[in-house]
């Protein structure tokens, strides 16, 4: 095909007249490329040129309409086959359609304005199709790991290697490693690497849904299950069918739900809540956590069953501080991507700048550094960013020691200290902020109402 807009039509009729009138009305549209057979044997013959749109004529010198529609369906199962005949069958129509003709047309003198109208709406349906697919093939492209997960570090090599391991089979997998190092981004490499490609990539934050909240969200439920169901609701288990469920932070799974989602591992089926009915699921289930999970277990605070049940292919994500160069190769791509969204000069980092960048912790790791440089473009005062316009948290130097001496306090600090930085560059627009760092609207309300930040 020429382009997204244009379709292929093959008309096979052995009605010379008939075969040029509907080529004349199809023709009337200048995307439609459209070429006429007069024996199903030339059509079968040519069906490698793989047109959209085949209009069959039942009655054929050298065969029936089922008989060369099953013999086209078996080689193209995906092209639309219109039927038309001169014969008012309901029973041959029905069989037909039930064989996969997409419509069946009877010869009159209103034929030739419907089949223009069913070759329309099948157009309609080829240009969704192909920019759903060109959108696939684009999200594709996006989580491919060379694009999602920059670096050039051994580390990353490695990474790179087992996400093409996790993606040839439907193993669980289980990522860990400090907050901020890409475990979505992993997980989406694998999914849209997959198999399952075609299905949906369903993220649940554990840690962000309420308690009283999480199991419904996971499982659903029915109307009426409790104060607020106003109507039945599948659950993440059920959108993720035929795709992948990615369940982050999953170590603040409290033990109770541990269980059931223990229980609906083995089952491979879900009851929503104030329900009665199993329903079952197919769903690759990929999960991921800060936390050392075996210590969570030794000390009491998740099941080990269920560990085991979840830890599959277990991925190592490493710090940005143990990336070497990675922090430059990164830190070049969020400013290019960042400028280019924004319609601003490109931006580049001086050897100071760069410096600077190199000698630090990073105890954000990669979403800090991201949000730091997108903030940089912002501040600076030209098309080069100075080391006065990179907001890092003073004394946080990228030494050895800081392998064990990054604390969830410093965590939170400088997370509110980015936060606050974009609160101010965005006017205090806190959906727009959440947007940018990639975090929930919840969190940053949470850090205004315990005055970490605060809305100027």
């Amino acid at each position: 095909m020429s382009s997204s807009q244009s379709v292929s039509i093959f008309i096979v009729e052995d009605n010379a007249w008939y075969g040029e009138l509907l080529e004349y009305k199809l023709a009337q549209n200048p995307d439609y490329s459209i070429r006429r057979f007069t024996t199903a044997q030339a059509c079968l013959d040519h069906l490698v040129d793989n047109p959209d749109i085949i209009t069959l004529d039942y009655s054929l010198p050298d065969g029936q309409g089922d008989q060369v529609l099953r013999q086209i369906r078996e080689r193209l199962p995906e092209v639309a086959v219109i039927v038309i005949s001169g014969q008012e069958d309901v029973r041959t129509a029905i069989g037909l359609l039930r064989q996969g003709a997409y419509d069946y047309l009877v010869k009159d003198e209103e034929t030739v304005d419907r089949l223009w109208n069913t070759v329309s709406n099948i157009r309609k349906q080829l240009a969704l199709t192909r920019e759903n697919n060109r959108l696939r093939e684009q999200i594709g492209q996006k989580y491919s790991p060379e694009r999602a997960i920059l670096g050039e570090s051994p580390q990353i090599q490695q990474l790179y290697g087992l996400i093409d391991k996790a993606a040839r089979t439907n193993i669980t997998v289980s990522l860990s490693g400090e907050t901020g190092t890409g475990k979505e981004l992993v997980a989406k490499a694998i999914h849209f690497r997959s198999e399952r490609r075609e299905g949906a990539f369903v993220a649940v934050n554990v840690a962000a849904i309420p308690r009283e909240l999480i199991e419904s969200e996971l499982f659903g439920h029915e109307k009426g299950a409790f104060t607020g169901a106003v109507s039945r609701r599948i659950g993440r288990f059920e959108e993720a069918h035929k795709g992948t469920l990615f369940l982050d932070e999953i170590a603040d799974l409290e033990l109770n739900l541990q269980a059931k989602l223990l229980r609906v591992l083995q089952e491979r089926e879900v009851t929503r809540v104030g329900g009665s009915a199993r329903i079952p699921f197919d769903a690759r289930l990929m999960v991921a956590t800060h936390r050392d999970l075996g210590l969570e277990v030794k000390e009491g605070r998740f099941r080990e069953d269920l560990y085991y049940r979840l830890l599959g292919l277990p991925i190592v994500l490493p710090p940005l501080r143990e990336r070497g160069n990675d922090v430059l190769v990164l830190a070049q791509a969020f400013l290019r991507e960042f400028c280019e969204q924004n319609h601003m000069p490109a931006c580049t980092l001086s050897p100071a700048a760069q410096h600077k960048l190199q000698q630090y912790a990073f105890p954000g790791n990669v979403r800090e550094l991201k949000a730091v440089v997108e903030l940089a473009a912002v501040l600076a005062d030209g098309d080069i960013i100075q080391p006065q316009d990179l907001s890092l948290r003073n004394g946080t130097t990228n030494g050895a020691e800081m392998g064990n001496g990054v604390t969830n306090e410093s965590l939170r600090i400088q997370m509110a200290n980015i936060v606050q930085n974009y609160l101010d560059a965005h006017n205090g627009n806190i959906l727009q902020v959440a947007a940018k760092l990639q975090i929930g609207k919840s969190t940053i309300y949470r850090m205004v109402q315990n005055n970490e930040v605060r809305l100027r």
